[in-house]
């Protein structure tokens, strides 16, 4: 089997609902469409990291999502917008084949990686998911200390070497600007952090894994302006290493941070481009309305 139809596998009830919510100064971008924080995100040429070909996607006899061709540059963030109900978590989630665990999911079409198709019969499912490693809205920190939270999948996969465990930790934490904040308390139990700190934490739990694409569906969605600031913070240092694709809190978050924005509605893709083009000048009525507040 080559990919091109696949059906597969456990629940999730709550797998296309991305909750996304036009909020904060929806008129005031409204009013003002210079839009200058996506002046600090100008398109870079790169290539294609991510590809997603003819994307049909089925829950029982209902399609989510219609003819889906969207592509992710390396080293660039692309933001994926669009109001609940549109297939942005679907999408995400069939980048690293997380749908399977729905046994009424059906996938039609293919998804490749730098040239190669994730359904390919010689590619490992294991491996897959952790080249493309996924952070949920909600935090979900292991019942165990800071360290082995971080050490669990490294672990797994065979490491270890204490010191390298320790360095491994330490890097992570770093990449996810979290190190300076526990790195004299890495025994206490993680779930003694806060909100925003226990969502780094499961970025770095990704980090550790060393992926080479991160997935983000709503990380910033329960967390309070400080601690969203410090994860898009770390995102944009992350680019630098890593490919992502995130499923925005809002529309002015994907202003920030995004270098490219895909704006999807009712399972369909709208509109794509740079996002100091989309946000300044969509070229579609639907995409105009919903970054500007008039429905969403």
């Amino acid at each position: 089997m080559n990919g091109k139809v696949f059906l597969m596998a456990a629940s999730d009830t709550n797998v296309d609902k991305t909750g996304l919510q036009v909020v904060g100064n929806q008129t005031a971008m409204d009013a003002d469409r210079s839009f200058p924080a996506a002046e600090v995100n100008p398109t870079v040429e790169g290539t294609d990291k991510v590809s997603i070909r003819n994307m049909d996607f089925f829950y029982g006899q209902k399609q989510v999502i219609f003819s889906l061709n969207l592509s992710v540059k390396t080293n660039q963030i692309l933001a994926i917008i669009g109001p609940s109900n549109s297939g942005i978590s679907t999408t995400l989630r069939s980048m690293n084949r997380l749908f399977e665990l729905n046994p009424e999911s059906r996938f039609q079409g293919d998804i490749s990686i730098d040239g190669k198709s994730i359904f390919d019969e010689s590619s490992s499912v294991t491996e897959l998911r952790r080249r493309v490693g996924m952070v949920f809205d909600v935090p979900t920190p292991l019942p165990m200390s800071i360290f082995d939270n971080i050490a669990y999948g490294p672990r797994l996969s065979g490491l270890k070497n204490k010191r390298a465990l320790q360095e491994t930790v330490e890097e992570a934490l770093r990449m996810a600007v979290l190190w300076d904040e526990v790195k004299d308390r890495l025994s206490t139990a993680a779930m003694s952090l806060s909100g925003g700190q226990q969502q780094r934490l499961c970025i770095a739990r990704v980090l550790a894994l060393k992926p080479e694409i991160i997935l983000l569906d709503r990380p910033c969605s329960g967390l309070d302006p400080i601690s969203t600031a410090r994860i898009e913070e770390s995102l944009i240092e992350l680019k630098k290493q890593f490919t992502i694709v995130i499923a925005p809190h809002n529309v002015q978050q994907a202003v920030r941070i995004s270098d490219r924005v895909a704006f999807m509605l009712m399972g369909k893709l709208i509109e794509e481009g740079a996002s100091s083009e989309v946000f300044v000048s969509p070229k579609d009525q639907r995409t105009d309305d919903y970054i500007t507040g008039r429905f969403g």
